[in-house]
């Protein structure tokens, strides 16, 4: 049986819903009575499709999940992870400016799982840098749709990891023009589809 990660932290923005906390929306947050979440002016705001079934195959498989967002909406993300019925899947939440590096060394004294026993999704590739420097397994989600746009198995970003061989999904990546140059070889890697 193939290891699963001990702990798998998501950045929000451009990672659980397209587009940014603090700028591309306006908190604060409602849940309307068709069921949709909206913000203040009435717009629709929605996650990527694909974010409540990834969540909920990793709490299947017991592996702990948390939040690491560098936003200033601190009010904002959490009240989206309420009402879209999100936050029973975080363990933890390290979510306030900063660096990500700070996210992490909170997690692992909260949690004290090794930095090399988490894995990390985000779509900027600093934060990637950054979190990688103290042994994080990461996956980079390198392209962010337009504001609000709905994703597909058609549309949504390519994806990209470095990770040990966990079971995190059922098939390896076959496309090695996908990989950094420097890891084609020595690294294993794996798709995410997010």
């Amino acid at each position: 049986m193939a290891r699963l990660p001990k702990l798998a932290v998501f950045d929000l923005d451009y990672t659980l819903w397209p587009f940014w906390v603090d700028t591309h929306v306006d908190p604060p947050f409602y849940k309307s009575s068709d069921g949709t979440v909206r913000d203040r002016r009435g717009q629709n705001v929605r996650l990527y499709p694909e974010v409540p079934e990834v969540l909920e195959r990793l709490h299947g498989l017991g592996v702990p999940v948390a939040a690491a967002s560098r936003t200033s909406e601190i009010e904002g993300a959490n009240q989206l992870l309420e009402l879209f019925d999100l936050v029973r899947y975080f363990v933890h939440r390290e979510i306030y400016p900063g660096s990500k590096v700070t996210h992490f060394e909170r997690l692992q004294q909260k949690t004290g799982v090794p930095f090399s026993q988490m894995i990390f999704f985000d779509d900027e590739r600093r934060n990637i840098v950054d979190v990688s420097k103290l042994g994080t397994e990461w996956c980079y989600l390198h392209s962010r749709p337009k504001r609000n746009e709905s994703a597909s198995l058609n549309s949504r970003i390519r994806d990209v990891c470095k990770s040990p061989d966990w079971a995190l999904r059922s098939s390896p990546m076959n496309e090695p023009h996908l990989r950094p140059k420097t890891e084609r070889k020595s690294r294993k890697h794996f798709q995410v589809h997010l």
